[in-house]
Formats: C-alpha cells, structure tokens, sequence
C-alpha cells in the first residue's frame, strides 16, 4: 500500500483534532467523577443525595460546604462502620410543617433551605433518630445520625 500524503495543514489539523478529542475525554471523564447528582426541589428546599462509592463521596464532601445543611448517616459495625443508603428522611419547620420528605440515595443528603430552626428524623429500617438544627444564613452545618451495631 502507498502511503496517502497529506498537506502540512492537514497534518497540523488532524494532529490538532485528535488532542483536543483526548482532552476533551480526559476532562470529560474527570468532571463525570467529580459530579453531584441532579438536585431536586420539594417547595423552597433544593437537595442532593448520594455519595455512593468512593469518587461520589468525594464529590459530596467537596460540595458539602456550598450547602447550608449537610446530613450523614452512618451504621456502627465491626470491625468498620458502614455508610447508609436508602435512609427515610424528614425534615419539618419550627410550626411542624414538612420541608421535605426524601429516601436518601447514599450516605449523604445536602439541602438548601431558609434560615431557621428544623427538627430532622432519620428512619433507618424503622430505628427512628431526631436532631434539632438551626440553619444560619451563610453558616454550613453537618448533622450525622448513627445507628447502632445491629439496628
């Protein structure tokens, strides 16, 4: 076979092409790693969860700070703790109205929401923790639940 010749341009093009096709792959990839999930909306709260695996809890973790709320949870085992998923959570306002009703998706849910004092319940399998928490206008708080070894 013989060789096709290509033009000066073409080469700087084709050449040109192909770095930018593997950068732009490479900075694809690494945003994909580093991304939250979609946030969802449930009246004036916006809120993520996850953090399932080691490249989402990362993302979680340097989200964590641009959120006013930020909760964990986590269950006592041995010989290592283990995070949570699927925990129920509920969130209500200093009047008991709910703010929000979600099922996390991973260890972690981070919220947006008013200023003001809220009562948050955790149901994990039926083992129900309460916390108070009062979310400051431009102060980040994490709330982390943990249940026992077993429940």
């Amino acid at each position: 076979m013989k060789p096709i010749a290509m033009s000066r341009a073409a080469r700087t093009l084709a050449g040109t092409v192909a770095v930018v096709a593997m950068g732009f792959a490479t900075l694809t990839f690494g945003a994909d790693s580093m991304v939250l999930p979609a946030e969802e909306t449930q009246g004036n709260v916006r809120y993520v969860s996850g953090g399932v695996g080691e490249q989402s809890a990362a993302a979680f973790k340097q989200a964590a700070a641009k959120y006013p709320l930020e909760l964990l949870f986590a269950q006592k085992a041995s010989p290592n703790d283990v995070y949570l998923a699927s925990v129920k959570v509920t969130v209500r306002d200093r009047a008991g109205k709910v703010v929000l009703e979600a099922v996390s998706e991973g260890p972690y849910l981070l919220a947006t929401m008013p200023a003001g004092k809220y009562q948050i319940e955790a149901d994990n399998e039926g083992v129900v923790k309460r916390q108070v928490v009062e979310i400051v206008s431009g102060k980040h708080r994490k709330v982390v639940f943990v249940w026992g070894e077993g429940s």
